[in-house]
């Protein structure tokens, strides 16, 4: 095959997006996926704030999406407490929800459209030059040489693999199980489950209106860097489900009911452990571990982080494209940084969860924390409008950066992007 100023490998929504600003800014590209469009993924298929925004300035449109606002968390005590959806001063008052069947599809599509050369195969390991990255080969032996890659191909990431660009004792990872309900649903919600008493599950569970009718449900478990616990997602969510029935968000079970189909997936949380780029090679996404450390969102930073290397490439050239990028995550990942150990240490401590989550839905407590919980958690404070919603969200993020700053996960941030921001 022909030589391309780039090779995206994978064609999810971080690959699609920066197939489609590389192609749109004139730049050759090859977008190369094991998989055929559409292809289902274990998500909760919704689009957060930002990536609203994004999809906006992208000129993308996502017809029969539906639009939800405020988002409602259940605590371990069964108590509810409402999340107000508020406007900031660069995404939206809103969320979409869009099956990844046909979001995926959508944004592939717009990349080939915009001039992206598509490759369907499996990408095998990276093609090696005098001193740097060539390219790629495919798992039937094909080699598609590029000036830079894009690793776009999820938490497992070959291509970080291949370019030694992941330490694994560090990584702290998630797992989530969803499947599809014929249930009714108007808002968002969001589920601190705990299986025994003043024991949190360590991660959460959720229900989120599908466009049409129905519900996506799911439940997401927090790990460190041991993958093995990961069977305890599926060994408990009948069990959840059954919390779901009591709390009236699912209708009674029949016996006549076939068992919910269910699909999962990895998640790579807070970018520790992962060098996102190195000469010749960007990570984005998934790969790069561009996940929310507090609640597992990664589609809108997945096609945030798609358009920032993309636009690297296209203003430095392959060869210097990574300091501009790491300039970018070094602005985009202070939620990571401060958040990471917080994700650590709730999975350690079950107990201290689920004292929280009592505090912050009791009733005198929720109303005055709900809109500060809402923007902290959902990393949205530090673009949100003035407001005493927004005050409590930064000072709490100045405490928990003020605390965290010592932890290894932060001398890690400092030792992998620490002097990007004067970077060349």
């Amino acid at each position: 095959m022909r030589r391309f100023d780039a090779v995206v490998v994978g064609a999810g929504p971080a690959g699609s997006v920066a197939a489609l600003v590389l192609a749109r800014g004139g730049a050759r590209v090859a977008l190369v996926d094991r998989r055929a469009f559409p292809r289902a993924k274990a998500c909760g298929d919704l689009i957060g704030p930002r990536g609203v925004r994004l999809l906006a300035d992208l000129g993308i449109c996502m017809p029969g999406a539906g639009r939800l606002g405020d988002m409602v968390v259940i605590g371990p005590s069964g108590r509810k407490t409402l999340l107000p959806a508020l406007p900031g001063t660069n995404y939206a008052d809103h969320a979409l929800a869009v099956p990844r069947e046909k979001f995926d599809a959508l944004l592939f599509e717009a990349a080939v459209a915009a001039g992206a050369h598509p490759v369907h195969g499996r990408v095998s390991g990276l093609l090696r030059g005098h001193q740097h990255v060539d390219g790629v080969r495919l798992a039937e032996g094909t080699d598609i040489r590029a000036d830079v890659i894009i690793g776009a191909d999820g938490a497992t990431s070959q291509v970080a693999k291949d370019a030694d660009l992941v330490d694994s004792k560090r990584v702290l990872w998630g797992f989530a199980l969803r499947g599809y309900a014929d249930a009714a649903v108007d808002l968002p919600h969001i589920v601190l489950w705990e299986p025994h008493r003043w024991q949190v599950f360590p991660g959460y569970g959720w229900i989120f209106p599908v466009p049409g009718g129905g519900a996506n449900v799911g439940l997401g478990l927090g790990l460190r860097a041991c993958r093995g616990a990961s069977r305890r997602a599926g060994e408990q969510f009948d069990a959840f489900l059954v919390h779901l029935r009591r709390q009236g968000l699912l209708p009674p079970s029949r016996a006549s009911d076939p068992p919910m189909a269910r699909l999962g997936g990895w998640l790579k949380l807070g970018m520790v452990g992962t060098t996102p780029a190195r000469p010749g090679v960007l990570l984005v996404g998934d790969a790069a571990g561009l996940v929310n450390p507090l609640q597992g969102e990664g589609i809108a930073q997945a096609m945030a982080s798609g358009h920032a290397a993309a636009d690297a490439v296209l203003a430095r050239g392959p060869g210097c494209a990574d300091h501009q990028y790491r300039r970018y995550l070094h602005a985009a990942t202070r939620h990571y940084r401060a958040n990471a150990p917080v994700h650590a240490g709730m999975i350690s401590h079950p107990l201290a969860v689920s004292a929280a989550g009592r505090i912050l839905t009791a009733p005198l407590i929720r109303g005055a924390v709900a809109g500060a919980w809402g923007l902290y958690w959902n990393d949205l404070a530090s673009d949100a409008l003035p407001g005493q919603p927004r005050r409590l969200a930064r000072g709490f993020a100045h405490i928990v950066a003020a605390t965290g700053s010592r932890t290894d996960s932060a001398q890690w941030f400092a030792q992998t992007l620490g002097g990007s921001e004067h970077a060349p």
